[in-house]
């Protein structure tokens, strides 16, 4: 019932951007956080960003100044703008969305930094 819908993946060349987007749907307890994790091939899923519900963002060093998280509350979506992308970049991002008593993993978005 509980659906986290990515979008925006996709293959970019160094420098470029992508802007990634995260629905949630059928959740009916409030959403107290969602973020952006990372997994590159061999590589422990990492912390990207994330957000509260009063806009307070955490951001991993490697993107800070990069990366920009945001939300729509009204949608129950959140989104990352990714500018400067390197190869370090490339990994699948996942949406993770937290309410009280709970979280939700999205389906993952591939990304792909490389010329």
């Amino acid at each position: 019932q509980v659906q986290l819908v990515e979008s925006g993946g996709g293959l970019v060349q160094p420098g470029g951007s992508l802007r990634l987007s995260c629905s949630a749907s059928g959740i009916t307890r409030s959403i107290t956080l969602m973020g952006w994790y990372r997994q590159a091939p061999g590589k422990q899923r990492e912390l990207v960003a994330d957000i509260t519900s009063g806009g307070s963002t955490n951001y991993a060093n490697s993107v800070k100044g990069r990366f920009t998280i945001s939300r729509d509350n009204a949608k129950d979506t959140v989104y990352l703008q990714m500018n400067s992308l390197t190869p370090e970049d490339t990994a699948v991002y996942y949406c993770k969305v937290h309410t009280i008593g709970n979280y939700y993993w999205g389906q993952g978005t591939q990304v792909t930094v490389s010329n």
